[in-house]
């Protein structure tokens, strides 16, 4: 089993997220969109992407620091020549989707992607016993990862933050 990655390595083929497209109908978070795979594989090949992965849609340093820094980083990492920012846990679609909505976020600014089981993470290894996703960064740009980087504790914020990837850029 791999154990993450290392600048270079290719992001893998028949990476799957599931995803439920935001909408102006389905707006409200009290609304519910029909999840879609969303193959990853595919979509960043031809992007530069940030895709970060965090333990749980609503918990404490995911809601209050994690997610809301890269909302406001958004412009900065744009200017970088940021295609996409993904954000991925374990929960399903439709959590990931309200989740997305309670912060705000609108069109596809920022991607909030489900990964069923943690089977993504699991296979790079970076996933806990219990299945949740850990906190962890990859930077893909044209299907080729150039910065990635896993939390070294559950809490903390050193490598995959907004600022720390920015820096990466």
């Amino acid at each position: 089993m791999t154990k993450g990655f290392n600048a270079g390595d290719a992001f893998p083929e028949n990476v799957v997220f599931s995803y439920i497209p935001w909408s102006e109908e389905a707006g409200e978070i009290t609304s519910c969109g029909i999840p879609i795979n969303y193959n990853a594989s595919k979509e960043f090949a031809n992007k530069k992407v940030i895709l970060f992965a965090l333990p749980g849609a609503f918990t404490p340093v995911c809601s209050a620091n994690h997610v809301p820094e890269y909302i406001q980083k958004l412009p900065q990492l744009r200017e970088k020549g940021v295609d996409q920012v993904a954000v991925l846990a374990y929960n399903d679609a439709y959590v990931m989707s309200a989740w997305g909505k309670a912060n705000g976020v609108t069109g596809d600014d920022i991607l909030f992607l489900s990964d069923p089981e943690a089977k993504f993470s699991k296979s790079i290894g970076w996933a806990d016993e219990e299945g949740r996703t850990y906190r962890y960064v990859i930077i893909i740009d044209h299907g080729k990862v150039t910065y990635a980087a896993k939390e070294s504790a559950k809490n903390t914020l050193e490598v995959s933050s907004a600022d720390a990837v920015y820096k990466q850029l």
